[in-house]
């Protein structure tokens, strides 16, 4: 029978979205599958579902997630009752459920529904559909001691309506009250109650939904500029001086379009970074000259402003009673309320009560969404050096928003704040450090002139290259100061790897440093190695890739059966090529006997189960194979990117591995998503033992290595 979640409420403004993503969430890390079943739906676009669909890739068809509307509904009930109402709304649920693993059911939103007895209506319906509840209960604007009564309420009315609710959820509820509010449910309640601050950011608009609910003209501005949180309004009528002390972090400056003045300063503030704005509203409309927006664009580029005709007081109005809304097109909304689930529930408890079985595939996405479960379980510091790049930066928003890992970010400090001021990147307590200023400088070129005094550095000369920010990134990892390191958006291969190389070094167990791809195909993750540092490995240095990736697969949760390529299967041909790749498959079995390695053997017979019932029928690993290991960088590299852009998988690396610490190198091409991952990944690595050695540096510094540009 499929597994059903209810999410359902008691009243509206109880910020119920936040809670249904976080579920979709939860669902999506354990199978492929999901459905997404609204029984009742105003008229209108659907903005929660279509942000599920946009962000968790459904295919389902849209037509099939609703059982009717809210006027459908009334009328039904009316003339024929209730019973007939459930009935048609249980048949259009199970016509979903017959096509999915698991379905999120979405409850009605007690908004102008004129449907009598809103909350028993939801609980028969769960109880029809077999789900289990999660209700939420709303506590903003009001004091503790309400929302305790209103919970304990809201789960005795779901029980006693013969429900099977798997935890309550109180939502925002003031920032101050959550501690106090959940350790005295957690006593009150039989099932877990999860309590979650309110979130400003979540309901804050965004330029772009002001503009649309004001019918305002854009005058200047991006769409990141547009899709900036208005997380207060401050209006312009005082001398600039008190104006500008008057600007917060944010805030929406509003303003007659005839000052010129508070439309320069303010944009000049932002560009400074005291502080960043979300943008400016001109009301009267009236706009500045042709040369004050021309100076206003070169200060601030990107940055909205737009106008509206009416004058100050009935434009406050209108903004005051705007809230902002999860949807499709506020993606970066979406990733501050799934750190605010994350941070504040139990998900891994969660999780095991809504008791869904883990899919037998595992899916680009569920890979994903494991890497930042098992960073954010242990939290690490990942140093960034290109902490002025546009994608560096929107990649450590997400992982901030998500409460992933901590940051370091090194570059200009001033460029990194506007930068991220012109992103609307909230950077927060994120650790910023200069290389040129830092008063780790010294300290780190002595360190560096002792580490190469063999090949005649001196601290003078360490001085320069510490300033490097791969090189200051490195020596922070290898001080301590940092777990990992994430470079190469915008650096070469060997800018990111050579720092590593020389003061990180060599594991004591790993004769070369060597890399993988996890490659995220449709229904599997297969892990590549190496397809970008080692561009001809001798069979010991091929042996050595084998063990490393089999390890770094097993972390990762795939299980590793190593298949080692060659263009021959089995005994079937010779030369040196193929005698390296079965030179290096005895050598893993010599030395790790507990590994299963088959080799040499061809791509197809170490993935397709039936080339490999012909080929190699008593093989352990061919026909599911999940390492593969590739005999030279030249085959491996087209490889992975030939699968990559021919049968759409995702591919997640390199990761490097082999070296004592945790240092990573991005493809210049690296979206944001991809950094994310990455990131991810070394602080996941830097969480394992073995990432950073408890004993002696290696002697071997990989200096020698040939390193790719």
């Amino acid at each position: 029978m499929t597994r059903s979640v209810y999410v359902t409420g008691i009243d509206r403004g109880d910020g119920r979205q936040v809670v249904e993503l976080g579920v979709m969430e939860l669902l999506t890390r354990q199978v492929d599958r999901v459905g997404v079943f609204r029984p009742l739906v105003h008229d209108g676009p659907d903005r929660l579902f279509e942000l599920l669909r946009a962000r968790y890739r459904l295919s389902q068809d849209p037509a099939t997630v609703y059982g009717m509307d809210y006027h459908e509904a009334s009328a039904l009930q009316a003339e024929r009752g209730t019973d007939e109402l459930v009935s048609r709304l249980v048949d259009r649920f199970h016509a979903v459920a017959r096509d999915y693993e698991v379905v999120l059911v979405l409850g009605t939103d007690f908004a102008a529904t004129q449907l009598p007895d809103e909350l028993a209506l939801n609980a028969r319906l769960a109880n029809e559909f077999g789900a289990s509840v999660i209700p939420v209960v709303g506590g903003k604007g009001q004091p503790a001691e309400s929302v305790r009564a209103e919970a304990r309420n809201a789960f005795r009315a779901y029980d006693g309506l013969g429900c099977d609710v798997l935890a309550m959820v109180v939502n925002r509820v003031a920032a101050e009250d959550r501690e106090a509010l959940a350790e005295r449910l957690g006593t009150r309640l039989p099932v877990p109650c999860y309590v979650l601050p309110d979130e400003p950011a979540l309901a804050a608009p965004t330029v772009a939904q002001i503009t649309h609910a004001l019918g305002a003209t854009v005058v200047l501005g991006d769409d990141a500029g547009l899709a900036r949180d208005a997380l207060d309004f401050v209006f312009g009528g005082a001398m600039l001086p008190n104006f500008l002390n008057a600007l917060t972090p944010g805030c929406l400056v509003v303003t007659p379009g005839d000052r010129a003045d508070l439309v320069v300063g303010a944009l000049a503030a932002h560009s400074a970074g005291t502080p960043p704005i979300a943008g400016v509203l001109l009301t009267l409309n009236e706009r500045p000259s042709e040369e004050i927006l021309t100076l206003a664009a070169r200060l601030a580029p990107g940055t909205p402003v737009i106008s509206v005709p009416g004058n100050s007081f009935p434009t406050a109005a209108e903004l005051f009673a705007l809230e902002g809304k999860l949807n499709a097109a506020t993606p970066r909304k979406a990733e501050t309320a799934l750190g605010l689930f994350e941070r504040h529930v139990d998900t891994a408890d969660l999780l095991k009560r809504v008791s869904v079985a883990r899919s037998g595939r595992v899916t680009p996405m569920m890979f994903e969404h494991e890497l930042l479960e098992q960073a954010r379980a242990d939290r690490r510091r990942v140093v960034l050096p290109e902490g002025t790049e546009e994608r560096v930066l929107r990649a450590a928003d997400v992982l901030i928003r998500r409460d992933v890992c901590d940051l370091t970010l090194l570059g200009d400090v001033e460029t990194i704040r506007r930068k991220a001021a012109d992103l609307s990147v909230n950077l927060g307590d994120t650790q910023l450090i200069d290389p040129q200023t830092s008063e780790l400088r010294d300290a780190f070129a002595e360190k560096y002139a002792a580490l190469r005094a063999h090949k005649g550095v001196s601290v003078e000369l360490a001085y320069d290259v510490v300033s490097d920010v791969n090189y200051f990134g490195t020596l922070m990892v290898q001080e301590g100061l940092a777990d990992g390191m994430v470079s190469g958006s915008v650096h070469s291969t060997a800018a990111t790897i050579r720092p590593a190389f020389e003061i990180i070094k060599t594991k004591p167990d790993a004769s070369i440093v060597s890399s993988v791809f996890f490659m995220c195909l449709a229904d599997k993750v297969l892990v590549y190695g190496d397809c970008a540092v080692n561009p001809d490995p001798d069979a010991e240095q091929l042996a050595d890739i084998a063990v490393q990736s089999a390890a770094t697969a097993a972390r990762f949760g795939v299980e590793p059966r190593i298949a080692m390529l060659s263009y021959s299967t089995g005994t079937s041909g010779s030369g040196a090529d193929v005698d390296k790749v079965r030179e290096a498959t005895k050598l893993v079995r010599e030395s790790r006997p507990d590994l299963r390695i088959e080799g040499p053997i061809q791509y197809d017979a170490a993935v397709e189960p039936s080339v490999a019932a012909t080929k190699l029928p008593e093989s352990e690993v061919a026909g599911q194979a999940t390492v593969l290991i590739f005999p030279d960088l030249n085959t491996g590299n087209n490889t992975y990117k030939a699968v990559q852009r021919s049968a759409g998988a995702v591919a997640v690396g390199p990761v490097l591995q082999g070296l004592r610490k945790p240092v990573n190198d991005l493809s210049r091409g690296a979206l944001v998503s991809d950094i994310v991952n990455t990131v991810a990944i070394t602080a996941i690595q830097s969480q394992n033992p073995a990432a950073s050695a408890a004993s002696a540096p290696s002697d071997r510094s990989a200096q020698g290595q040939e390193l790719p540009a």
